[in-house]
This record gives structure tokens, C-alpha cells and sequence, in this order.
């Protein structure tokens, strides 16, 4: 009778060792320390599926007999930049809003504070006082920019204690 459930472990042919493999596996671990905590806020990428139906719309009018309607597809290109292009990453370091036309990166020193607007939009407010939008965060992502900047953007919810937001493990080391 053969156990189809057990782990089958074969050995590598002579030549074959995934020496590559487990060196590249460890430097991607130590970049991911590194890095920290990091959230990325985006469009979800299910919009495609709505931009795709667009094009399919547009598609018999832009092909039909009137002349020179291919211009159309404009609208379906544009929308599909906006979704890939349109975000807000938040490291350890600090922000990076990146909107269609353009990308501007916060350090958290930078940052003053956080203002919400009426839609329940999150905006960055600089030490001058001028204020950034971030693209597709909303008031519920508070705790998660909170963890990201290890306790720098308070958490006004209250969801998270002080153990949860402890700094990363990346620490220097103290002096003796």
C-alpha cells in the first residue's frame, strides 16, 4: 500500500545542489529585515476586470462604421494606468505617494501629522504645513500606518496596545 500523504524526499543528482537557491533565499530574508514593516495601498487590482468590460463595450463603437472613433480607447488605457500607478507605500523610512503623473516620498521627520477629510480621506500634513493626499488610504488603515511607523503615526482607534508596536528587529546593538 502506498501513503500518498508523506512527504517524498529524494535526494539531489550528483552536480544539482541548490547551494543558488538557499543563498538567494537568505538574502531575500535579510533585505525583508532590512526593510522593516511595509503596507501598500492600492487600487484592487479587480478593477482590471471592470476596464476589460469598458474596452469590450467600446470595442463595436469604436469599430463600427462611423470613422475615426478608435479614439475611444483612450478612456480604458487611461483607467488602467490610473490603477497601476495610483498608490500609497508606507516603510519604515516613510511614504512614497505615487499618483499617475507623479510620485513624491515623506520621511516620517517630515511629517507633521495626519489630516481626514470629509470622505473619510487621509491626507499627510508637512512640517510647513501643507498637506499631501494619499492615494487610497482611509481612516480603518490607521493602525496599519501606525505599525508601520513603529509608533511615529499615533493609532487614534485604540485598536493597538504599546506591545504591538514595537520597533523592528533590525536594532543597534548597546554600547559596553
Amino acid at each position: 500500500m502506498v501513503d500518498t500523504c508523506a512527504a517524498h524526499v529524494t535526494r539531489a543528482p550528483p552536480g544539482f545542489e541548490p547551494v543558488a537557491r538557499a543563498v538567494h533565499h537568505f538574502r531575500v530574508a535579510e533585505k525583508q529585515q532590512d526593510e522593516g514593516r511595509k503596507a501598500v495601498f492600492r487600487v484592487p487590482r479587480t478593477s482590471f476586470m471592470a476596464i476589460a468590460l469598458l474596452t469590450i463595450c467600446v470595442t463595436p463603437i469604436a469599430l463600427g462604421e462611423i470613422p475615426y472613433l478608435q479614439w475611444l480607447y483612450i478612456f480604458p488605457i487611461a483607467l488602467a494606468v490610473f490603477v497601476v500607478r495610483h498608490r500609497t507605500v508606507a516603510t519604515r523610512s516613510g511614504l512614497a505617494v505615487r499618483t499617475v503623473f507623479g510620485h513624491r516620498d515623506i520621511p516620517w521627520p517630515a511629517l507633521k501629522g495626519l489630516a481626514i477629510t470629509k470622505k473619510s480621506r487621509v491626507q499627510a500634513v508637512l512640517q510647513d504645513d501643507t498637506k499631501v493626499p494619499l492615494p487610497t488610504v482611509r481612516t480603518r488603515h490607521l493602525p496599519v500606518l501606525s505599525l508601520v511607523s513603529e509608533g511615529l503615526i499615533a493609532d487614534p482607534s485604540g485598536v493597538l496596545g504599546a506591545e504591538d508596536i514595537k520597533p523592528g528587529t533590525s536594532e543597534t546593538p548597546a554600547a559596553e
